[in-house]
This record gives structure tokens, C-alpha cells and sequence, in this order.
């Protein structure tokens, strides 16, 4: 009994034959096959030649009077043919989809903040346009998309510029810069300036921030100023932070893109461009990595979401 090695050579046999093989057998004869496919009955003989040699050498029609008819040779290679054929077609048909945007996949994240209304918005536009793409969505701080990135996880990462992530080994497509408010509760003095304050002015007060030490946090912006917050509390989540300062017991740096999102008993106030210039935003790919068709689609729906976010 004869056993296939797993690397056995596949036979080199050009899919235009395999075509040519189809209609022959689906007409059975060369002169209809010829018509359908366009091409002269001796074209269409010479195909199947050069196919019956690659195999071999053995007839796979008997030519009669009338027409011809698979030989049992053929009639053993027709179920190849057509499953080959429909693999080339459902390729095609994959392949468009990927072109459109119409199929696939779209692997992204997000930072916090981000998910307030910037990526909702584009998440709800791309779904609209592109609804047989499988999406996934991880939240995460920028240094660990980036990781994600880099190692194939994901496809797409919005990120900041906070605590100096190392973009430069990625692709940037921009999409924003946001600026900084400092939220106090809203009876604090602050409340009601009408400028943007200096960062100094709460060098005496409690902060909240999501990590004990300042750097790599929105808070690094203090430390260029020449001071060290005091962290009261560390709080991770926004909407409790919001609480924490609602209820008097510290303040709290709020990026542009939460802004919306702040409660009533919350007030926002600018914070001087000069201590806290605004943080860059990014949609951030692999360098060296086609972007795919649908994270192309979604970067567009990033920027259109962006700029129609609230200045």
C-alpha cells in the first residue's frame, strides 16, 4: 500500500488547466467549453494536454463521436479540481473582503481615558461601515500597548504621550492634542477663576493620581515645575477619583478627553499651557507592518471622532 510523505512533492500544475478541466467536464465537450470560456477549441485541446501530462501521461477524456467523457482518471481528479477551485474562489472572495474592510480582523487599544468618548464614538462609526469585521479592544497604559504592539497582539494602539512612552519605534498617526484641567470640588476658590492657573498655586494641596510617584503620570508635569505633589490617595479609576475630589479630599489633573465625561459637583479648571503643554495623542502601528485595510478604516474613524470632539 502506497503512503504520502508529509512533504511530498505537489504536483506543478498551472489553475488555468484546472479550470479548463471543469468546464470540459461540466459540458463534456471541447467546443462548448471553448465557447464559454472565449478561447478556440484548439486552445482549449492544448490545455487539457498539458494538464493529462503533468499527471502523467494518461487520458483524462475518451474523445467520441459526439462529445467526450471523463476517463476513470478523470473522474478521480474531478473532486480535486472543484475543491481547488472553490479554495481559489473563497481566497478571492476572502481577499476583497480584507481590500474593503469587509471582513477580517481589527485588534486594538485604548488608554483610559481615550474610552471616554473618543474611541466610542470612532468604535461606533467603524461598526456602522464595517460590520463583518471581528473586532477586539484592550485598555491599557501606552508603554503596555506598545509592548502589545510590538510583540503581534495587537494591530492598532491609541496612546499619549504621558510619562514619555517610547514612540519612536512606531508608526504615528496623529489624531489630537489635548490640554490638561486641574478638577477641584466645586466650592474650592479655584472653581470660578476665569484664566488657566499655574500648576504651583496647588503645590500645597492633596493630590489623587493613579500611582504613589508622580513620574510617568500626568503629575510629571508638577515636578517640572519645581515640585513634588503629595498623593494622599491613589486611586485608579476615574469616575472614583471624581468622587474623591467631589467629596474635598484632594484634586485631581483631568486630560481634554474626560472632560465630558466629569460629574456636576466637580469643577474643571485649565491648567497654563506653559506648566502642562498638551499631551499628543496617537493611533500607533508596528514600523515595518502593512496596516491593515480595517485598522486603515479605523484610524479615519479616529480622526473623524476627533475632530468632532468639544475643543
Amino acid at each position: 500500500m502506497r503512503t504520502s510523505h508529509p512533504y511530498e512533492e505537489t504536483p506543478d500544475l498551472a489553475t488555468v488547466w484546472l479550470r479548463v478541466f471543469l468546464e470540459v467536464a461540466r459540458h463534456g465537450s471541447f467546443t462548448v467549453a471553448a465557447r464559454t470560456l472565449g478561447w478556440t477549441q484548439s486552445a482549449v485541446s492544448r490545455q487539457i494536454s498539458s494538464l493529462e501530462s503533468a499527471l502523467g501521461g494518461g487520458p483524462l477524456f475518451d474523445r467520441l463521436p459526439r462529445g467526450v467523457a471523463l476517463t476513470e482518471a478523470g473522474r478521480a481528479l474531478l473532486p480535486y479540481a472543484e475543491t481547488v477551485a472553490d479554495a481559489l474562489r473563497g481566497a478571492a472572495r476572502e481577499l476583497a473582503d480584507l481590500r474593503e474592510a469587509a471582513g477580517g480582523r481589527l485588534r486594538f487599544g485604548a488608554f483610559a481615558t481615550a474610552d471616554a468618548a473618543l474611541v466610542p464614538q470612532a468604535l461606533a462609526a467603524f461598526r456602522a461601515r464595517h460590520p463583518g469585521v471581528r473586532v477586539t479592544r484592550e485598555e491599557g497604559l501606552s508603554p503596555a500597548l506598545l509592548d502589545r504592539l510590538t510583540t503581534g497582539h495587537l494591530d492598532l494602539a491609541v496612546v499619549s504621550t504621558t510619562g514619555r512612552a517610547p514612540l519612536e519605534s512606531y508608526e504615528l498617526h496623529h489624531l489630537l492634542d489635548e490640554a490638561l484641567y486641574v478638577a477641584v470640588p466645586a466650592g474650592h476658590p479655584l472653581a470660578a477663576a476665569d484664566a488657566p492657573v499655574r500648576l504651583n498655586r496647588l503645590a500645597d494641596a492633596d493630590w489623587i493620581a493613579g500611582s504613589p510617584r508622580p513620574e510617568g503620570t500626568l503629575l510629571a508635569a508638577a515636578v517640572r515645575q519645581g515640585f513634588r505633589p503629595r498623593v494622599a490617595h491613589v486611586v485608579g479609576e476615574w469616575t472614583a477619583k471624581q468622587g474623591y475630589v467631589a467629596a474635598g479630599l484632594g484634586v485631581t489633573l483631568v486630560p481634554a478627553l474626560a472632560a465630558a465625561s466629569v460629574r456636576p459637583d466637580v469643577a474643571l479648571v485649565p491648567v497654563c499651557a506653559e506648566d502642562a503643554p498638551p499631551r499628543a495623542v496617537y493611533a500607533a502601528s508596528a514600523r515595518g507592518r502593512s496596516l491593515t485595510p480595517a485598522a486603515r478604516a479605523f484610524v479615519a474613524a479616529l480622526r473623524e471622532a476627533a475632530a468632532g470632539l468639544p475643543a
